[in-house]
């Protein structure tokens, strides 16, 4: 999709909107001015809709809807090297985080995303960290995609890429605080 898409004026519910995503961000997206060094150095744009220089211009031409309910936010890896590499100091990554956690609240998110989201976070409550072969059988149920990988699933435990036990970490306990916090906090379903 092309961004010189027909503008409407910015309604007081989207600016709202983007000032509480740049203000939990704690980054402003005035700053950024199109150079695209946050797209040259991300290892995850070529499988973005639309990279981070995309995504930031979208919220500065109040593209709200567009921007939560792309892939993008979803593909970003949160390595920070947008961030990074930003020469007006705008903390893309965050903002990128903090468009998915809107895009949750708001139901704006492909049922698969959040499958594999719970999936992962369950993992990691209960574990430490993740197991895969758990991650992708439970996405698999959730999604009813009961075979999807089963092939590759073999091989890569008899090559030792993937336990068929989950393993756990030291310090089990204080993960499970950081998510009964969270949840408190309302931020893990």
């Amino acid at each position: 999709m092309d961004l010189a898409v027909k503008l409407t004026p910015a309604t007081e519910k989207q600016r709202a909107l983007i000032s509480k995503v740049e203000k939990e961000a704690g980054t402003d997206i005035k700053l950024c001015y199109q150079c695209g060094k946050c797209t040259a150095g991300c290892p995850a744009a070529f499988a973005m809709d639309y990279p981070p220089r995309q995504i930031i211009r979208m919220l500065q031409l109040d593209m709200v809807d567009q921007a939560l309910s792309s892939e993008s936010i979803w593909i970003c890896a949160s390595c920070e090297t947008c961030s990074a590499r930003c020469p007006r100091g705008v903390d893309i990554a965050s903002l990128m985080d903090a468009m998915r956690r809107e895009a949750l609240q708001q139901g704006k998110t492909d049922k698969r995303v959040v499958a594999f989201n719970k999936a992962f976070l369950s993992n990691v409550k209960n574990f430490g960290r993740t197991y895969e072969a758990g991650l992708l059988l439970r996405y698999n149920l959730t999604t009813g995609q009961l075979f999807k990988d089963m092939e590759l699933g073999f091989p890569m435990m008899k090559r030792g890429k993937v336990g068929v036990f989950p393993e756990t970490i030291k310090g089990r306990s204080e993960v499970k605080k950081i998510f009964e916090r969270a949840e408190k906090l309302g931020g893990v379903e």
